[in-house]
Order: structure tokens, then C-alpha cells, then sequence
């Protein structure tokens, strides 16, 4: 079936002018017309409206590129079974769907553009119902994991320990969604912090974000014993199979658990590593002690700390590091794992690859937001208009 990526970006363009109108139209007919379909959705809709719209744009976006289109499917199909997603609800949303762009394009809707919406729906949603298809029957949708262990190193971050019912594979440099009965219904991204364990056990390290429902109630509110929920484990950055060229590994914030759990699985093959350890001051960097066991334990690790005394701003804390990195020596030829804040990733990454000769497909990072916007848009066009960070959106994405 051949699309029109230009038709559709024509006419949703029109929407676009009246977002947070168009979002609420939406779910106020999807629920209206299918009731039972409400119970799958979190209580707080706002955050969600902006998601749907978000997520329609970037699958517009993507019409046009056959083969990131159907990886991003696949991938949204077979994750979204842990919202309990069946088949027959997605005529459900196409309809309303429709009737949303029917009544907030106007004299723009036309034959033509209906054909085009009716047939590219079609096409999203067979290929994420076929790709929850595809899973195998003893694969779960979902994990109950329980908190056996609790650490609160800082007090807007806590290290959380997990029991899962069930075994849970995954790879190290993975990622997992998680969701909480302080936020039903609301899932959020967090990587997990180790290799894989004899227990079966796993470990999340969790900053709280401001307004943050899922973070703030993992930092604060959980406790041992509480269940949580867990998606399947998602994302690519993991480290090439098989092989021996060295590595370096960059770190942030709490994108140091990820690059722990890398560090754990090379200590089972070693080969020489360098890792830099960023962030804004000393107190930053909340696991001092885990980084100095690892370097002691392993003599073929090297830790480059590049963490200021007194506290600067983020981007003072990446110019830093890029300044270390360049200063070490070449690169070349070296496997590269970047975690952390967006911006040092992406600096990070552009210097390597411009300036210390590593080859793109070489370096390896979760998938990053076009922005990192947070500032407020002064109307609903430019809010809906604005590139920003949708985190399940964006981490979801593998490969892009």
C-alpha cells in the first residue's frame, strides 16, 4: 500500500493549530464510544493527551522511511502489551482517531485526505498488533517485581533493588519500563544498574524529576516489601557481541548505573577500559564507593574523574569532560558506551566523532530526544509545535 507522508503532514499541520482542543476531543470520543477501553489509561489524562499527539507526529515523521517505520512499530506493538492492548481495541482508536482529524481539519478534509489517514492507520496498527502477535506465549507482558532492597545515598535519589516473579533476561545497558501503585497506570523508562545476578535480582538507581509522578514516588513513598510492575527490557546500547576492542565508557549523573552494569558484564571477559565519571561537584557523583571497588578489583579498568570541586552548571561540567577526553589521547578503534543527561551525550558523542576519529556505529547510547527543551510555550500551537523530550516516546525508538 503506498502512503502519503506529504498529505498527512499537510492536514495534521491544521490540527496542530488547536492541540490540547484536538487531544481532548479525542479521548472524550474514544471513551464516550468504548468505555470499558477508560480503565487502561492513568486518571491524570493531560500528560497523556500531550503523548498521543507527540507520538502521531513522530509516526508521520517516519512514513516515509520503511524501515525505521516498521522497527518503531514492532516496538510499540510488542510493548504495548503490558497495557493490556488487545487487537480489537485498535479500530476503536482509529475511529476516533479519525473523527478527531475530521473535525479539526475543516474544509481541509477531504476525500483524499481521509482515504490517506484511513489507509496509513491501518497500516500502524496491523503492523503493531502483528508484532504483539509474535511474541512468544511464554513471554510475559508484564513482571511483578517486589523491593527487597532500599539505599537513599542523596535525598532526591534512592537505589532500589528488585525481586522479579519471574525471570527477567535481559542484557546489560538495557533499559526497563516500571510502573507504581502510587501512579497507577503511568509507566516511566529507568536503566538498570547491574548485569544480570544468580538471584535474579535488579537494581535501579532513580533521581527524582520536578512534577515527576513515577520518580518522586519511587524516592520517596516505596518502600521493602512494596511491588512494582516492570515492562519488558528495552533499548540497544549494549556492547557489540564478541568483541575485544577497548573500551570507553562515558558517565553522568544516573546514567552511571547503566554504564555499572556494562562494567559488570566486561568484568567477565576483561579488556582495557577507561571510564570517565562526570557531573557538576563533588556531591554529585552519588556512589563514590561502588566506582573505587571496581577500579580496585579490576586492574584493567582506568576511572578518569572529571567531577568539579564546587558546583557549575551542567554544560561548565560537559566542557570539562570533552576537555579530559581529548586531553587522554586517541580513540580510535575503541568500542564507546555514553549514559547520562542528553546534552553530554550528544556533545560527547559529536566530539568523538568529529575530533577523536571513532566511528559512529562504534558508539553506543540509549536514543536521544531532537531537544531537551523545558522552557514554557506561550500558546497551544507552539506547545504542540515545540521539540521536546517525550521519555517513552524517545526511549522506545531503538535504533534512531
Amino acid at each position: 500500500m503506498a502512503l502519503d507522508p506529504a498529505l498527512l503532514c499537510a492536514s495534521l499541520s491544521v490540527v496542530e493549530r488547536r492541540a490540547d482542543q484536538a487531544s481532548a476531543y479525542f479521548y472524550a470520543h474514544l471513551f464516550a464510544n468504548n468505555p470499558d477501553v477508560r480503565s487502561l489509561f492513568p486518571v491524570e489524562m493531560a500528560e497523556q493527551q500531550d503523548r498521543l499527539f507527540a507520538a502521531l507526529t513522530r509516526l508521520v515523521g517516519l512514513l516515509d522511511t520503511s524501515e525505521r517505520l516498521g522497527a518503531y512499530l514492532a516496538t510499540l506493538g510488542r510493548d504495548h502489551r503490558k497495557f493490556e492492548v488487545r487487537p480489537e481495541h485498535y479500530p476503536a482508536v482509529g475511529a476516533s482517531l479519525l473523527a478527531t482529524l475530521r473535525q479539526f481539519c475543516g474544509n481541509t478534509w477531504t476525500p483524499a485526505v481521509e482515504k490517506a489517514w484511513t489507509e496509513a492507520y491501518s497500516v500502524i496498527a496491523q503492523a503493531m498488533i502483528d508484532a504483539a502477535a509474535a511474541v512468544s506465549p511464554a513471554t510475559p507482558a508484564w513482571w511483578d517485581a517486589r523491593v527487597v532492597e532500599r539505599q537513599q545515598p542523596q535525598s532526591d535519589l534512592v537505589i532500589l533493588t528488585l525481586a522479579p516473579d519471574r525471570s527477567y533476561p535481559f542484557l546489560p545497558g538495557q533499559y526497563l519500563t516500571l510502573c507504581s501503585p502510587h501512579a497507577p497506570r503511568v509507566w516511566r523508562p529507568f536503566s538498570i544498574a547491574n548485569a544480570p545476578r544468580p538471584d535474579g535480582t535488579v537494581e535501579l538507581h532513580v533521581r527524582k524529576v520536578p512534577e515527576g509522578m513515577v520518580s518522586t514516588a519511587l524516592v520517596d513513598a516505596t518502600r521493602v516489601g512494596e511491588a512494582l510492575r516492570l515492562g519488558p527490557p528495552l533499548g540497544d546500547a549494549v556492547l557489540p557481541s564478541g568483541s575485544q576492542r577497548p573500551l570507553l565508557a562515558v558517565a553522568g549523573g544516573t546514567g552511571w548505573g547503566q554504564t555499572k552494569a556494562v562494567l559488570e558484564q566486561v568484568a567477565y571477559a576483561p579488556r582495557r577500559t577507561t571510564l570517565f565519571l562526570g557531573g557538576r561537584c563533588d556531591g554529585d557523583h552519588y556512589d563514590s564507593a561502588g566506582v573505587r571497588l571496581l577500579a580496585q578489583r579490576h586492574p584493567w579498568l582506568e576511572v578518569v574523574s572529571t567531577v568539579p570541586g564546587e558546583r557549575v552548571p551542567g554544560s561548565a561540567g560537559v566542557r570539562m569532560m570533552q576537555t579530559a577526553i581529548l586531553e587522554h589521547g586517541s580513540w580510535a578503534g575503541h568500542d564507546v558506551h555514553l549514559s547520562g543527561p542528553p546534552d553530554m551525550v550528544r556533545e560527547v558523542a559529536g566530539l568523538l566523532r568529529s575530533r577523536c576519529g571513532v566511528a559512529g556505529e562504534l558508539i553506543r547510547h540509549d536514543p536521544l530526544p531532537t531537544t531537551f527543551c523545558r522552557s514554557r510555550p506561550t500558546n497551544s500551537a507552539e506547545r504542540f509545535l515545540m521539540e521536546r523530550d517525550v521519555c517513552w516516546i524517545n526511549r522506545t525508538e531503538l535504533g534512531i
